[in-house]
């Protein structure tokens, strides 16, 4: 499948530009973090923040958390406006959830790298060649995708929701192909994937990896099953981010662990363990650790400002 890409309308572009004008035009004296907490309670607000977020917007959010946590708690919350600190596709599901709430996103760009290889045209176009399949969808996937879905999984419960299907059923799987794989191997089902794929977990290296694991031979390798097989091949727990962490706290016989997932998550680690030492598995680039780009548009004073004026919705 060709790299997407990504044309944006002038609208878009216009807004970027604006954005980058009122984020400077902010004061230097200002206590961002104080007016935030000021403008979350003026306005009940409710900040949801994902854990590939950067560690000074983690602490100011009422929930961290992964996908399925976060989407849980937009469904239960009774605040009048919900700031999602995430990517486009996580903020669509809020919405979906409450469709009469404001739901802000700190910046419009803020897509996802793998929702975007999965176009909607595209996408119903190739699914007309597996009639009679039952289509489950990857939560990290737009809104027009999950609405030609069966059924929206996470990497939480990807593997229990394929088990409880009867074995003739037919599946297609998307948009992450090696998560669909790690699905195929852990419940024995053969399903077809489409060809998408998360450009921080793809980017881990195997090679590196082994290289990284001999220097630190007593080191857990954890990763999450969006990496490519030959990098989930070489881990000791695959997970989540949710329960990557979880076995970071459980497992405290353990004091240093290779993480195979984007790098926002060693914060929450971090706090959870600081007796430990987390280590970056090593990416393809010539950077030290995995951060995804989109995740990294959300600021503390983009979230200040869609606070003070409401928008981008």
């Amino acid at each position: 499948m060709k790299p997407l890409t990504l044309l944006r309308s002038p609208g878009i572009e216009s807004e970027t530009i604006n954005l980058s004008r009122r984020v400077n035009a902010i004061p230097a004296s200002l206590d961002l973090d104080a007016e935030i907490r000021r403008l979350k309670r003026e306005k009940n607000a409710v900040i949801l923040a994902h854990y590939y977020q950067e560690g000074e917007i983690q602490d100011l959010a009422d929930h961290v958390g992964d996908s399925l946590a976060l989407a849980q708690a937009a469904a239960k919350t009774d605040a009048d406006v919900i700031v999602f600190c995430g990517v486009h596709f996580m903020a669509e599901t809020a919405k979906i959830l409450n469709p009469t709430k404001t739901v802000l996103l700190p910046d419009l760009d803020a897509g996802c790298s793998l929702a975007d290889r999965c176009p909607i045209d595209v996408y119903s176009e190739w699914l007309k060649q597996y009639p009679g399949h039952t289509v489950i969808n990857y939560i990290n996937s737009s809104a027009a995708v999950k609405a030609v879905s069966d059924i929206i999984v996470t990497s939480s419960n990807a593997v229990s929701i394929v088990e409880q299907l009867p074995k003739e059923t037919p599946i297609v799987f998307g948009p992450d192909r090696h998560l669909g794989r790690w699905v195929e191997k852990q419940t024995g089902r053969e399903m077809v994937l489409w060809p998408g794929f998360c450009i921080v977990h793809e980017q881990f290296n195997a090679r590196k990896l082994a290289r990284l694991t001999d220097a630190y031979p007593d080191a857990q390798v954890i990763a999450h099953p969006e990496c490519e097989e030959s990098v989930l091949d070489r881990a000791d727990f695959i997970g989540s981010t949710l329960a990557l962490l979880k076995y970071v706290t459980d497992h405290t016989e353990h004091k240093q662990f290779i993480v195979a997932t984007e790098h926002g998550i060693f914060h929450q680690m971090e706090k959870a363990r600081p007796d430990a030492q987390f280590i970056c598995s090593p990416p393809n680039s010539g950077c030290d650790c995995a951060s995804c780009p989109y995740m990294r548009l959300n600021t503390l004073e983009k979230l200040y400002l869609c606070l003070h004026d409401g928008y981008p919705e």
